[in-house]
């Protein structure tokens, strides 16, 4: 079966496999490739986490899609790289998307207020330092640490000894948590 001495499956044997469903070809493919797509993941990304992360996904969806695969038409290879670099360009995407609200909300924080509003502005920071303290650690932390120390996601996971996708959810349901306090605490103070 094999086309070297060595006992392991030559590239084709693999992509056959594959192709096949047999799970076998698709620990081999791992073997064989996961160092290529980690590599270039890493270099695309400059995280090591993420790129894990993207090698995982990229053998995930190799074998949710085997079935699209022509071995006869095409390199097993050449067929992972085109899947690494659509889930490197989702993970970029999802990094922007994580910048673009962290920007807004430091925005929403850290926003000069116009003079005539500035007793409002007071108002919301007090507010909003007060809604922010009572949330509970991890959270509170993870919270003041992006917002109002700038440290990215990866540093505080790291600080932390969190994983990344921890920080980054207790992220967003912090900050979904504090908008819908500052709403609730806004309608009360207009309906009285």
């Amino acid at each position: 079966m094999s086309s070297n001495g060595a006992g392991e499956p030559s590239p084709a044997e693999i992509a056959k496999g594959l192709a096949a469903g047999r799970e076998e070809s698709l620990a081999d493919a791992y073997r064989r490739w996961a160092g290529l797509v980690f590599t270039l993941a890493h270099r695309a990304l400059g995280d090591r986490d993420d790129a894990e992360d993207v090698t995982q996904q990229v053998f995930v969806s190799a074998w949710r899609g085997r079935h699209s695969f022509d071995p006869d038409h095409g390199q097993l290879g050449a067929w992972l790289t085109g899947i690494t670099k659509h889930r490197i360009a989702d993970r970029l995407a999802i990094r922007h998307r994580d910048h673009r609200n962290a920007a807004a909300a430091a925005d929403l924080l850290d926003t000069a207020a116009a003079p005539d509003q500035l007793d409002q502005h007071t108002v919301d920071r007090v507010l909003l330092a007060d809604e922010l303290a009572k949330l509970e650690d991890p959270r509170r932390t993870i919270l003041r640490l992006a917002f109002y120390e700038d440290q990215t996601y990866p540093a505080i996971a790291e600080q932390l000894a969190l994983p990344l996708g921890t920080v980054k959810s207790h992220v967003r349901r912090g900050l979904l948590h504090l908008r819908d306090r500052l709403e609730e605490v806004k309608s009360d103070d207009t309906s009285r």
